[in-house]
């Protein structure tokens, strides 16, 4: 397989949403979702644009940005899920 190169701010928020999802014990949950989700990885994605204003306590709007591209790319969502991963076994 050949590794996806990630722009700073996406790994960032790969690396900042799997610590927050290994704090809420939902990230192999999440990483099966993910693995399994199909197209509701695009659906999530486009919760996450429509939602913007309810999550913008959580993160900013650049960030919730990356997170909906994240979702909506399978090679993103499949290097998310490794972070997701990694969080796991660390």
């Amino acid at each position: 397989m050949q590794a996806t190169k990630l722009q700073p701010d996406t790994s960032q928020v790969m690396r900042l949403w799997a610590g927050r999802l290994q704090q809420w014990r939902v990230h192999q949950i999440a990483a099966v979702l993910l693995e399994a989700g199909g197209p509701l990885k695009i659906i999530g994605a486009q919760l996450v644009f429509v939602g913007q204003p309810l999550f913008s306590g959580l993160m900013s709007k650049d960030h919730l940005d990356l997170l909906a591209g994240i979702l909506e790319e399978p090679e993103k969502t499949e290097t998310f899920v490794q972070f997701l991963r990694e969080e796991a076994q660390a």
